[in-house]
């Protein structure tokens, strides 16, 4: 079994909490065991409040009114459908829930990701042919 397959299968556990899988292809036969975490994630930070002035305040609130879209998958972004195509959005566009926003291949599937949210992009985090893991912030629409 190739090792880029393996790896992958040890992405999707971890991102999917499953505690075992097993995958048979043909001769070839996998088993992955997900084993309970360290302790060091039991103890958390405590927040210390910092006062902010108010142009910091301004910016935070702004910054809320922001939706953040993140990839749902680990793979590979791509903003356009083919590399010679224009992107599917750009800084400043107008998008509705549902319009494309980008392409995630993953396990040689193409994804396409759609806005949940309807707005205008203000930034895109990420840059073509670039790799994203679950949950990276791909847009920023407000």
């Amino acid at each position: 079994m190739d090792l880029r397959k393996i790896k992958k299968l040890i992405e999707l556990v971890e991102e999917s909490g499953v505690a075992e899988l097993e995958v048979s292809s043909g001769d070839e036969s996998i088993r992955i065991s997900m084993t309970a975490q360290s302790n060091a994630q039991a103890f958390e930070p405590v927040p210390v409040a910092v006062p902010l002035t108010a142009s910091e305040a301004r910016k935070l609130s702004t910054q809320s009114a922001m939706q953040t879209m993140k990839a749902p998958m680990a793979g590979v972004f791509y903003q356009s459908p083919s590399p010679d195509a224009e992107p599917f959005v750009s800084i400043g566009q107008k998008v509705d829930v549902g319009d494309v926003l980008c392409i995630i291949e993953s396990m040689k599937m193409m994804n396409e990701v759609t806005a949940t949210a309807s707005g205008t992009i203000e930034e895109v985090f990420v840059t073509n042919a670039e790799a994203v893991s679950t949950g990276t912030p791909l847009f920023a629409i407000s």
